[in-house]
C-alpha cells in the first residue's frame, strides 16, 4: 500500500494577487512557485494551490461547502493569537472541544473556511 506524502489543497480565488497577499500575509504562508494563473504556497506541510478562476461562484456563496480544510497545528493558541494579530476573520474562536481537539475557524478572503486544531493530552 503506498503512503500518503503531500496534501495540498486546490482552490479558485477571483483575484489571485489578492488571495496570494491574504494566504502571505494574514495565514503566514509561502510562495514555493507561481505560474501563469497560479499560486503554490506552504506553511509546514499545509499547502494550497491557487488558481485563478474570475468567472467561478464565490466560495462565500457556497455556505457549508466553503470549508475546505482541517490543519492539525502543535500550538493551537499561538496560531490564534499570530491570526488576530494579523487581522483574520474567524468563523469559531478558539475553544477546547469535546473531541480531544483545541481548535479555531478562519473565513479567508475570498470565504473558504478553514478549521485549525491542536490535539490535546489526555
Amino acid at each position: 500500500m503506498s503512503d500518503f506524502t503531500k496534501v495540498r489543497f486546490v482552490l479558485a480565488v477571483p483575484d489571485l494577487a489578492r488571495s496570494t497577499d491574504y494566504y502571505t500575509s494574514v495565514l503566514g504562508l509561502g510562495i514555493e512557485f507561481t505560474a501563469p494563473g497560479w499560486t503554490f504556497l506552504a506553511r509546514g506541510s499545509f499547502r494550497v494551490m491557487l488558481g485563478e478562476c474570475t468567472d467561478a461562484i464565490p466560495p462565500g456563496e457556497l455556505g457549508d461547502h466553503s470549508w475546505y480544510g482541517y490543519v492539525t497545528v502543535s500550538d493551537a493558541a499561538a496560531l490564534y493569537a499570530e491570526y488576530r494579530a494579523a487581522g483574520a476573520e474567524f468563523t469559531q474562536p478558539l475553544a477546547d472541544k469535546p473531541w480531544g481537539m483545541r481548535e479555531f475557524g478562519v473565513r479567508t478572503i475570498d470565504g473558504h473556511r478553514i478549521m485549525f486544531g491542536q490535539e490535546l493530552q489526555a
